[in-house]
């Protein structure tokens, strides 16, 4: 499985995962939903967040659970969809926060690939999902994967920031050694649990501080 087109530096690093028995069960689980239904994002975005944001590039990593389900909606970076698709709830929640963390424009669109070009991973946990059914591709092999390419960042690299919103993504990066990187959590920015400590949290002003005091280009969010 080493044929997998994926970014060249991640590519490296994950490159034993390919040939894993619990990825060739995922590939053979991804084949079979294809022939009956329809699967999100499409195959050649299934890797965008590696594809636009190289391992050496990586300052920010925000991580996610599920791509989008909704049709158009999902292009492989959490939290983003593609220009000219309606910015789903919870991405909305992300701008208003900008708006007053660092009085940063609501945009127009919601596609974040300029985050992403910027070093800021957007990581789903699992990278496919069945139309129109939130987590359905969900331990299947997905989270075992994005477990090894967030391990090899916190290990390889330091100075890293992990924003983690919501429960899920807290378990998922509960690994992460908090002596080299800034974690910084919140609750989820979905419109159930946004009041409870989303807004307000300031997360990306306390990123681009971080990464002012190491020395570290800030992100233009």
């Amino acid at each position: 499985m080493s044929d997998v087109k994926i970014e060249e530096s991640w590519k490296k690093r994950l490159n034993k995962e390919f040939s894993a028995s619990y990825f060739l069960k995922l590939i053979d689980f991804i084949k079979e939903e294809k022939k009956t239904y329809q699967v999100f994002p499409p195959g050649s975005q299934i890797f965008h967040a590696f594809d636009k944001c190289p391992f050496d590039q990586v300052k920010v990593v925000i991580i996610g659970q599920d791509p989008y389900h909704g049709i158009g909606q999902a292009h492989g970076l959490c939290f983003s969809v593609p220009v000219g698709i309606k910015p789903p709830p919870s991405l909305v929640n992300i701008f208003k926060e900008l708006k007053s963390d660092i009085n940063k424009d609501i945009p127009t669109s919601g596609n974040l690939e300029h985050w992403a070009d910027q070093g800021v991973l957007l990581l789903n946990a699992t990278l496919t999902v069945r139309a129109s059914t939130a987590g359905s591709h969900q331990n299947k092999g997905w989270e075992e994967f994005t477990d090894a390419a967030i391990r090899a960042l916190n290990e390889e690299k330091e100075h890293l920031v992990f924003l983690l919103w919501g429960a899920y993504a807290q378990k998922k990066g509960s690994f992460i050694d908090t002596n080299k990187h800034l974690v910084l959590k919140a609750a989820h920015p979905s419109p159930f649990s946004v009041h409870n400590g989303f807004f307000g949290c300031k997360h990306f002003s306390k990123t681009n501080d971080y990464l002012k005091s190491h020395g570290i280009k800030q992100i233009d969010w």
